[in-house]
């Protein structure tokens, strides 16, 4: 029996394999190479008017939602990460999971959470004048609660990988510096931090990743990035060209967040050492960092969640109707369509990798799955601007193919961004199937397909259902892609709570924003438990 260099025995994989993993990096190139095309249109005037007006001021709160998030997601992720990991403190145990929560918060259902909260007739504002008659007011949509709403819900990409960073070193390294007379402190800064800097890195690469492609959370707060830029030239100036062009622009700052973080750490070499266990430390004040980390969630997800169930009350359901339903099923039917489609090309991808690997197939797959750098505005402007090109081909060809405003260029904006998400736990499920197991099979006379059946199917099913939930539930939040590429009667949750939230419709929001927020949580209770 013959053994690819992959150490697996041989399976017959059709001859268009390799092709397919080009194709598949070709559909993350194809809208990228589109944006960079639209700059040999001349947009003068457009360009003279945004230099005038905003883009300055859009490449600057896009610089310090980057710096902000930066130290926001690093501080609250990190020291989360660190004490629930090696202290002991009342409620670790449940707080442990229960900081994971805030993942199934959108962005922007926060965002409007928090700006009713803080408004200047809202209840915080009003019971701090009731205590200090005299205290002037304050501004709800001020720069800072951008940074604080989306801290608040990326946070848990840090905490969650440098949690199993630091799990992973044991105490036996931080003990040796203790001998060797480092303080808790430094012991921590010098062997601890530089330790899990990988875990920490990409953590912070996913929370970047996510507040760059934010459109959302910004709308609700009146902030303007490259995001609202791109909506508001696509729907207001109807220039598509122009929206193209910032979009490039919105890449590049994609494209040197992650050359920075890659270079960083270039040349670093990284062991991962398990330590001894030994009994967690138990800190004088431990009752001081239960009530730090109740507080981030109490901030990040109980309160939002009690707001949203207090409005959904307080409306009696009101909008909860046969449209709500509606929306509900379009939502839940472009989740799972979009997710096994996503799910079928990650699955095929790795198997591909890993049973026919070589040079052409590596990096088409890395190409493939950086989909996920892509903010959804930005392959929305890519992929319309490739189709409209291809529909003028076809009609100049006396075809009439519509493609434009079509169900499947918001498919395929789906496939493109959310591929490495499911791509991710493919792979990690299909090396958990070591190829002793394949060759015993094998050598009992089992076929190809018995072998994955009875052997592969099996093992990587937990994999798959979470590579399947994760995406299900990505594609159900997603909401710049939604919202510009969405066909005509094809609205979604999303898409409804964007549209009642910018006309200030907070109450009327609540019902499909707790409906989003509960179907986030499936994902999120997978994966913890299954940590």
């Amino acid at each position: 029996m013959s053994v690819p260099a992959s150490g697996l025995p041989a399976f017959r994989l059709p001859g268009f394999s390799g092709a397919s993993a080009v194709a598949l990096a070709l559909l993350v190139l194809v809208p990228i190479l589109v944006l960079l095309s639209a700059w040999h249109q001349q947009q003068w005037e457009t360009w003279q008017h945004l230099l005038d007006t905003v883009l300055w001021r859009l490449v600057g709160n896009t610089l310090l939602l980057m710096v902000g998030v930066t130290i926001g997601v690093l501080t609250l992720g990190v020291s989360l990460a660190w004490c629930v990991a090696t202290l002991e403190f009342p409620g670790r145990r449940w707080l442990e999971w229960a900081l994971f929560l805030p993942m199934a918060m959108p962005a922007y259902v926060l965002a409007f959470v928090m700006v009713d909260l803080l408004d200047y007739a809202g209840p915080v504002q009003s019971q701090l004048r009731d205590w200090w008659p005299d205290l002037s007011g304050f501004s709800a949509r001020h720069p800072l609660w951008v940074v604080v709403t989306l801290t608040l819900v990326l946070y848990p990409y840090v905490y969650m990988l440098a949690r199993l960073a630091f799990q992973a070193q044991g105490r036996s390294v931080l003990e040796q510096a203790r001998i060797l007379g480092d303080s808790p402190l430094r012991a921590f800064f010098k062997v601890a931090m530089p330790m899990a800097r990988p875990g920490i890195a990409a953590g912070l690469a996913l929370a970047l990743m996510e507040t760059l492609a934010d459109f959302g959370a910004v709308s609700v707060f009146n902030f303007d990035t490259f995001t609202t830029a791109i909506y508001k030239s696509w729907y207001g100036l109807f220039n598509l060209q122009a929206a193209a062009q910032l979009a490039s622009l919105l890449l590049l700052f994609v494209l040197v967040a992650l050359t920075l973080e890659r270079r960083g750490r270039r040349r670093a070499r990284y062991s991962e050492l398990g330590g001894r266990q030994v009994m967690r430390a138990r800190p004088r004040l431990a009752w001081l960092i239960s009530a730090f980390a109740f507080a981030v969630l109490f901030l990040a997800f109980l309160l939002p969640v009690s707001r949203l169930l207090y409005w959904v009350v307080g409306t009696g359901l009101q909008g909860v109707d046969l449209r709500f339903a509606n929306l509900v099923w379009r939502t839940f039917l472009l989740g799972a369509m979009a997710a096994s489609l996503v799910l079928v090309l990650a699955s095929w991808l790795a198997w591909v990798k890993r049973h026919q690997p070589s040079s052409m197939v590596s990096a088409s797959v890395q190409l493939a799955t950086l989909g996920y750098a892509l903010p959804g505005s930005v392959l929305a402007v890519g992929i319309m601007v490739s189709f409209s090109a291809v529909q003028g081909w076809f009609h100049s060809l006396g075809l009439s193919v519509p493609l434009v405003g079509g169900l499947l260029a918001l498919v395929l904006a789906y496939v493109v961004r959310f591929l490495a998400v499911a791509y991710g736990p493919v792979e990690n499920a299909l090396q958990q199937v070591k190829p002793g197991l394949v060759e015993a099979a094998r050598t009992l006379g089992s076929s190809a397909s018995e072998v994955g059946r009875r052997v592969y199917l099996p093992m990587m099913l937990p994999g798959l259902l979470t590579a399947l939930l994760m995406v299900g539930i990505d594609v159900m939040k997603e909401m710049p892609a939604t919202l510009l590429l969405r066909p005509f009667g094809w609205d979604t949750l999303a898409v409804r709570i964007y549209e009642l939230t910018a006309e200030g419709e907070w109450q009327r929001a609540a019902a499909p924003s707790l409906t989003l927020v509960l179907l986030g949580l499936l994902p999120v209770i997978l994966l913890t438990r299954r940590r």
